[in-house]
């Protein structure tokens, strides 16, 4: 029996990051659009030239969701597959990968197909991925790991700290003129993914040092993390996430932190020097 692991591109994972017998692993990419640039986020894209270019242009920018028949290809390829998709309160890509789930099961009756709302992006989908590689390497069944990856998504929780703010007022998801006035005065949001998956604002403080320390606060508000996974990632701010991770690393040994850089899509809303963090 074959198993494959398949994230949208939201996922911050990396190849090689997982590596079970028989279980193969997958990114359906979305794209961002800015006029009539599109950038699709693949292992092909060069993402300091997509941020480069979207600082450039002063127009509206959006992204798009895979097509269900992009999550189809990718289900036709094991006999059982986990999706795993970030949170359906801000895109559509769950609801793509389910819309394919239902195509391909109609096709292939035999196969198993499970699809996880996260609720969350980044490393928050780097840890449920990771988990699901260790669930299969145990020799459980479908059901067996469809259940338990579940109960450990809705265990984990995504933190995020925002230097800039000109994708989301693009995205008509924050007031232009707020947005404005929090980059000028150098401004930094904390926040986190809600139980709803959608983003709810924590703190809003000025200059990185202070970010990182209310990071920590809320780190340790919501969780022990002795001897638990910690997934950083990262926006072109590689200081400040190593900063975090040495933090991390006092605060509770035998952690595992690990550092990733943002791919396409979150590096489209996490900005130039954005964190995420999940735990």
């Amino acid at each position: 029996m074959t198993w494959r692991i398949i994230a949208d591109s939201s996922c911050d994972l990396q190849e090689g990051m997982l590596c079970v017998e028989n279980v193969s692993f997958g990114i359906v990419p979305l794209k961002i659009r800015a006029g009539e640039n599109e950038f699709i986020d693949d292992e092909t894209l060069n993402v300091a030239a997509m941020m480069e270019a979207l600082e450039a242009y002063q127009g509206p920018s959006s992204s798009a969701c895979p097509s269900p028949d992009e999550w189809a290809e990718q289900f036709r390829m094991a006999d059982c597959s986990i999706a795993i998709a970030m949170t359906s309160a801000l895109s559509g890509t769950y609801n793509s990968a389910v819309v394919a789930k239902e195509m391909i099961l109609e096709e292939f009756p035999d196969k198993k197909i499970h699809v996880i709302d996260t609720k969350s992006t980044g490393g928050h989908m780097v840890l449920l991925a990771k988990k699901v590689n260790q669930l299969i390497g145990m020799g459980l069944s479908f059901e067996e790991v469809c259940q338990q990856a579940e109960e450990y998504n809705d265990s984990i929780y995504l933190l995020f700290a925002l230097a800039s703010f000109d994708n989301l007022v693009k995205n008509g998801r924050m007031n232009k003129v707020l947005g404005l006035l929090a980059s000028k005065l150098n401004m930094r949001a904390v926040g986190m993914a809600s139980e709803k998956g959608e983003l709810a604002l924590l703190h809003k403080t000025r200059g990185e040092a202070r970010c990182i320390t209310l990071l920590l606060e809320e780190l340790k508000n919501r969780k022990d993390l002795t001897g638990k996974p910690v997934v950083i990632s990262h926006c072109q701010n590689p200081v400040g996430a190593k900063l975090l991770k040495l933090k991390i690393e006092e605060q509770w040994p035998g952690v595992e932190v690990t550092i990733l850089k943002t791919h396409g899509l979150t590096s489209y809303y996490a900005q130039h020097q954005g964190l995420l963090i999940g735990f």
